[in-house]
């Protein structure tokens, strides 16, 4: 069964919240919990997902194990036998490097694009936490804005900082994803959440060295649905959030081409990134969160299968 396939049968089980529902939760360790729980509960009410959600902290037994590291305690409620993994086995540096430019204002519902951003970042960091992953969290526009070094004690700070962040000046991704590789020196799992307004290969360019000091990156691709399907009738002016410029478009004649572009932009990152070994994922803000939650739990199950 597709990975896409299989995401949308684990939300049907677990009735994920919509992004509009989250709007109305006034609390970033609430909204987190709930969704990671709800998603990890759907996970378990799926046994042909194939994934299990204790592999941060225990695996099946081996032949050839020291029995000395069974979970006798989790032996006694499943009737199998689990080896005990370490913190020093488990714990991972986290981190998620979140695009806080003005373009990331942009919503044509009761989310916009930073909103939907701020959730996920919030449901990423809360589940690599629960794991006893070190977290961290990087924002940026066209330089480093808030820096948060990965460690076991930085979840309350960096909710905090979530809950309050605004997009507000031009972006830019080649200076702040510079900074970042220089700081974070440990290799980890980086999430970078961007709408990506700058040329593929500029995207590339940034991206590309924090994949060869050997972190393992995900990119989450964030669009408002308008963004991606140009619905709009009545000509109009459009403004550009990061300059201010105003644009007059007469619909008709622009949507072909412009979803043309769109497809294409989103092609060239996702062909270019995977070629750098990036996972890619393209969001809509007005889907759940589940497809991005799924896609960070296959990208930490391969992982640990590797490792």
């Amino acid at each position: 069964m597709p990975a896409h396939s299989r995401a949308r049968n684990a939300a049907g089980a677990a009735r994920f919240l919509d992004p509009g529902v989250l709007a109305r939760i006034d609390n970033l360790e609430l909204l987190s919990r709930t969704v990671v729980d709800g998603f990890l509960n759907g996970l378990h009410r799926s046994p042909h997902l194939g994934f299990s959600t204790d592999f941060a902290e225990h695996r099946p037994y081996m032949p050839g194990d020291d029995i000395r590291r069974i979970d006798w305690k989790l032996f006694a409620r499943t009737d199998r036998h689990y080896i005990k993994l370490f913190e020093a086995e488990t714990n991972a540096d986290f981190a998620v490097l979140l695009d806080v430019s003005a373009s990331m204002r942009y919503g044509s519902h009761e989310v916009s694009k930073l909103d939907y951003a701020r959730y996920l970042a919030a449901c990423l960091t809360y589940f690599s936490h629960r794991q006893r992953d070190r977290v961290g969290l990087v924002t940026f526009d066209h330089e480093v804005v808030d820096w948060v070094p990965p460690s076991a004690k930085h979840l309350d700070t960096i909710l905090h900082l979530l809950d309050g962040i605004e997009a507000g000046r031009a972006g830019g991704l080649k200076e702040p994803l510079v900074a970042a590789t220089e700081r974070l020196r440990r290799k980890g799992i980086l999430v970078l959440i961007s709408d990506f307004y700058e040329d593929p290969q500029a995207v590339l360019e940034s991206v590309g060295p924090l994949a060869a000091r050997g972190h393992d990156v995900l990119v989450f691709h964030v669009l408002d649905p308008t963004e991606l399907d140009f619905p709009f009738e009545d000509a109009s002016g459009f403004e550009d959030l990061e300059t201010g410029e105003q644009v007059p478009v007469l619909p008709d004649k622009l949507r072909d081409d412009y979803v043309r572009m769109v497809a294409e932009h989103v092609t060239a990152l996702q062909e270019g990134l995977t070629g750098q070994r990036v996972d890619y994922r393209l969001l809509n803000t007005a889907k759940p969160l589940d497809e991005a939650l799924f896609a960070y739990l296959s990208l930490r199950q391969r992982l640990q299968t590797v490792r």
